[in-house]
């Protein structure tokens, strides 16, 4: 299903926006995109978030920051007390008033870094949302010049935490799109994201990298918070995602397309990384893709 445009609301008085969403029922699926960063905290909820291809469950505290045009939807499934409502406090700014702040604020500097790696959308940890969390719900009832220092505030201590973030990795790499700033790695991912459907070999991509196997290995975890292997088996279990849940292909064809030759292999991994086969997978999240795309 395609996502649809949606037209984020300006206010006169501010150069940015902030939605304070109460849902007493639900949080509804809504696939869509703007050219707006978003970072959204999601309190008194439970269910699961689509980022692009990326399907993973959310809970109290859930905190993401998704990049532009990046297509996304949060669906909740229960609340955690059923005597309030989902609070989901969204807040959006656009990449010319951020390239803004840093630029006119040497002391912002810390952010570039920060939404070069959200240009897909980024994982925070729940340390970091525990820490902004208080600071963003406080924003609700105050002014917008408060509100302004509040955000400030809000992005640099992300920033300062941007390393323990979780990167929601895309099978296709946008360039500057990754917090990684070595070159040798930058080689490594674009041709990951290329070519993860193909089989990969370490010793290959160390030579990529100028650097032995092992010193790939240490240098890879640094970079990215995980091994070679575990980011490709998330790559093709990300696409798989995204066949299973806009298209009737057969679960071995999927398999095949992302790059398995063992059926098994996949089934396994898939599982391992989603908690899930595939086709009970298909089954829960598929219905949200064969629904009309809502009208803006």
């Amino acid at each position: 299903m395609k996502a649809s445009f949606e037209k984020v609301p300006s206010v006169a008085d501010a150069s940015w926006t902030l939605l304070n969403r109460r849902l007493p029922e639900a949080i509804p699926f809504e696939w869509h995109h703007h050219p707006e960063y978003e970072l959204t905290l999601t309190l008194n909820s439970r269910g699961h978030r689509y980022i692009s291809n990326d399907v993973a469950p959310y809970d109290d505290g859930d905190l993401i920051l998704v990049g532009p045009n990046v297509p996304h939807s949060w669906s909740s499934s229960e609340l955690i007390d059923s005597r309030q409502p989902h609070i989901v406090l969204v807040i959006w700014f656009s990449a010319q008033w951020a390239e803004s702040l840093v630029t006119l604020f040497p002391e912002m500097a810390s952010v570039r870094q920060l939404l070069a790696a959200a240009r897909h959308a980024l994982s925070f940890s729940e340390a970091a949302s525990r820490e902004v969390r208080p600071v963003i719900e406080a924003m609700v009832n105050q002014a917008p010049s408060e509100r302004l220092l509040a955000l400030l505030a809000v992005l640099g201590k992300l920033a300062m935490n941007v390393d323990a973030t979780r990167i929601l990795p895309a099978p296709h790499i946008q360039p500057g799109s990754h917090i990684v700033e070595d070159a040798r790695i930058h080689r490594v991912l674009e041709h990951m994201h290329g070519h993860y459907d193909q089989p990969q070999s370490m010793t290959a991509l160390a030579e990529m990298a100028c650097v032995s196997v092992s010193a790939f290995h240490r240098m890879f975890r640094r970079h990215t918070h995980c091994t070679a292997l575990d980011y490709i088996v998330r790559l093709r279990v990300g696409h798989a995602c995204e066949l299973l849940m806009q298209g009737n292909s057969t679960v071995s064809l999927i398999a095949e397309t992302v790059g398995y030759s063992s059926l098994a292999l996949f089934n396994r991994q898939f599982k391992a990384q989603k908690g899930l086969t595939p086709s009970e997978f298909r089954r829960q999240h598929g219905h949200h893709f064969s629904k009309k795309p809502r009208v803006q």
